[in-house]
């Protein structure tokens, strides 16, 4: 199969679908692979450690698009990219169609197929191409609360972890899944008193065995969070529906309830924002402020760490990326019922049912 790994272009989007090794491993069992030209410079690649793994570098996106079957990369088509994607071509990224109208009518028109590492999922439930990234994120959103805190950066003035003396921050995590869990720990080990919130009881059970001393767990109701925004320093939003818009957990109204100068960091952005208040930031504009309280809400995180989020990612598709280059994605699906959940449109048509019902 030929399997084309373009450049991002979004706004500081320094990630690369793939590393040399997992381009080596393509090229190994017979595959061509082209890479467009600076491709990987921003994870930490040159394009000669492609051409030593056995690629093809092309000068151009449009080049690297017209000559694959398969697009490996990492964040979704933008709008100078929909016109490459063609008829039948696998494309084969991170989507989230359901908070991007425009995005799922232009895939529908290229009657291309988009397979979305987001919704590939396991019989357990577990959702292995997000689970990565997701632990990048989810650390990432507890040290980028904790740098907006500051009160050079329009927070509040607070130190995460106190001093002797001086009470430590409180970090409330709504969301005990991968991303929470990350975050609840890596804020534990920087001396904050989390709290995290679920509204399943397993889970609670799971972390409130597994987290250090300073974690507490919570069920999740509008009740209960609204007794904890008081005296919170940092909110980090977590909530996943696979496929789905995120809930809204914090209204506009609850901002009230925080101090000016709290946080609310949205790792769920990309699935629309948990917070009512929430739209999508940069990274070279992150923040913005409603009613005092400032909001981060940018929806590429981990781009912030290319080298690391590019290698564990990798790690995570190149499976996958392997199966449907030696089967072809029809018999891949066919055979793997977690690949198979990762179809959302397919020539023209949505096939994952939560995309077509929210968007109609």
């Amino acid at each position: 199969m030929r399997i084309g790994v373009p450049k991002e272009i979004k706004n500081n989007e320094n990630r690369v679908g793939m590393t040399p090794s997992g381009v080596a491993e393509l090229v190994k069992r017979g595959h061509n692979v082209t890479v467009q030209h600076t491709a990987g410079e921003g994870s930490g690649f040159s394009d000669e450690d492609y051409i030593s793994a056995g690629a093809v570098i092309a000068p151009t996106i449009e080049e690297t698009y017209a000559t694959a079957d398969m697009i490996v990369k990492v964040k979704e088509p933008i709008e100078s990219e929909y016109p490459l994607v063609r008829k039948g071509q696998l494309v084969f990224t991170y989507f989230h169609f359901a908070s991007d109208l425009e995005l799922t009518k232009a895939m529908i028109a290229s009657k291309g197929v988009c397979l979305a590492y987001e919704t590939v999922q396991t019989k357990d439930g577990a959702l292995p191409l997000l689970i990565p990234m997701s632990e990048v994120a989810g650390r990432m959103a507890t040290i980028n609360g904790a740098y907006f805190l500051q009160k050079t950066k329009g927070g509040k003035g607070k130190l995460i972890c106190g001093v002797p003396g001086v009470k430590p921050v409180k970090v409330l995590v709504l969301g005990g899944g991968i991303v929470g869990q990350a975050a609840a720990r890596v804020a534990a080990g920087m001396g904050a008193n989390v709290v995290i919130a679920d509204i399943s009881l397993p889970r609670l059970r799971e972390l409130s065995l597994s987290m250090p001393a300073n974690v507490d767990t919570l069920y999740s109701s509008a009740h209960n969070i609204r007794k904890e925004l008081p005296d919170t320093d940092i909110v980090i939003g977590s909530v996943l529906v696979p496929g789905d818009k995120a809930p809204h957990l914090i209204t506009r109204d609850m901002l009230k309830l925080m101090e000016p100068g709290s946080v609310l960091v949205d790792v769920a952005i990309d699935q629309g924002g948990c917070f009512e208040t929430s739209h999508p930031t940069t990274h070279s504009n992150p923040v913005y402020e409603v009613d005092g309280i400032i909001h981060y809400c940018v929806a590429n995180i981990p781009g912030a760490v290319p080298n690391t989020s590019t290698f564990a990612l990798t790690n995570a598709t190149l499976k996958y990326v392997i199966a449907l280059a030696d089967k072809g994605w029809q018999k891949a699906c066919e055979e793997d019922a977690a690949l198979k959940a990762g179809l959302n449109i397919v020539e023209g048509e949505v096939v994952y049912k939560a995309v077509a019902d929210l968007l109609k």
